[in-house]
């Protein structure tokens, strides 16, 4: 009996003794970064290129699965419920992490609750753009246009709850301007019809707008950043044209189920970080039109909280709802 009793001792001596499961080794095993959107995609295009990187940095493999759906509930829902060890990631937008908790009474998870950030990936500017035939060049001169034609006009989004959706209604908000959304299916087909004259005016990404504006099919008219864009520089801010302080920035970033050690989301911050300040990698991304960001996870909960906080405005008063 002495002896077990003593056996017993000596194991819970050398236990407590033992280091806890940390950083130091990880990964010993591949890691699954789930993205929410289809392959080809430019939130596919980062997972995989960032990905790739990681996977040389790490000796592990990092595969990158898609599960596209619900306004990318589906993806943070099945990592928000994954285990919490490292090896399952999430490459989400603002629409996930910000913007789906006030579009949705009902959603599958909380962003402030289910996430522990990791680091902000990118951000993507946005350009205001009107057909050729809009008798305006400025955003003075656009609101000037809609003022006189109220509730007759149309924006084009890529969809309701869509970044190009709330942009245009924070603008509604601060003009007081009444002009009529039109949803489509994705930005494709809004700037289609936005060059046929079917509607008059989109928020569009600037990767997407700025080829149609160079090839003469749309005017743009200014930048939704704070400050203007280094490739554009003739291009004004919105908020230089009197709206002080409006800015419209899409955003994606890394999270990790709550409850991944601390240590872990360390190390994935120092790598990921590492691999957006990379030339290569920051050259591709510059080339897509999407500008690297990288950053401390504390910066990510800070934005996180800041704009889904702004965006709740938004919403609320234009009364949108998904359910």
């Amino acid at each position: 009996m002495k002896l077990a009793i003593t056996c017993l001792v000596a194991c819970l001596t050398l236990a407590s003794t033992m280091p806890a499961a940390s950083a130091t080794d990880y990964p010993t095993k591949p890691i699954r970064l789930v993205v929410p959107y289809p392959a080809g995609g430019s939130t596919d295009a980062v997972a995989r290129m960032v990905g790739h990187k990681l996977t040389a940095k790490f000796g592990q493999p990092v595969v990158v699965e898609n599960k596209p759906g619900a306004s990318e509930a589906i993806a943070a829902s099945y990592v928000a419920k994954s285990a919490p060890d490292g090896y399952n990631i999430l490459l989400a937008t603002m629409t996930g992490l910000s913007v789906n908790p006030s579009l949705y009474s009902k959603l599958s998870y909380d962003p402030g609750k289910d996430f522990a950030p990791i680091i902000q990936a990118t951000s993507i500017p946005s350009v205001v753009v009107v057909n050729p035939n809009v008798p305006a060049k400025s955003m003075a001169d656009l609101l000037r246009f809609l003022k006189s034609k109220p509730g007759s006009e149309g924006y084009a989004s890529a969809g309701n709850g869509t970044p190009s959706h709330l942009g245009m209604e924070l603008y509604k908000r601060v003009t007081g301007v009444s002009v009529t959304h039109v949803p489509y299916k994705g930005g494709a087909p809004a700037l289609q019809d936005l060059m046929a004259g079917q509607v008059q005016v989109m928020m569009a990404l600037l990767p997407e707008a700025m080829p149609l504006v160079k090839a003469g099919k749309l005017k743009a008219l200014a930048v939704t950043t704070s400050k203007r864009s280094a490739e554009y520089p003739d291009l004004p801010t919105v908020s230089e044209t009197g709206m002080q302080g409006f800015e419209m920035i899409f955003w994606q970033a890394f999270v990790a189920p709550t409850g991944t050690p601390k240590d872990v989301v360390s190390k994935l911050n120092q790598a990921i970080d590492e691999v957006l300040r990379d030339k290569e990698t920051r050259a591709k991304l510059i080339e897509m039109g999407l500008d690297p960001a990288g950053g401390s996870p504390e910066h990510l909960a800070s934005l996180m909280k800041s704009e889904t906080v702004k965006w709740k405005k938004v919403v609320d008063d234009a009364g949108i709802k998904l359910d």
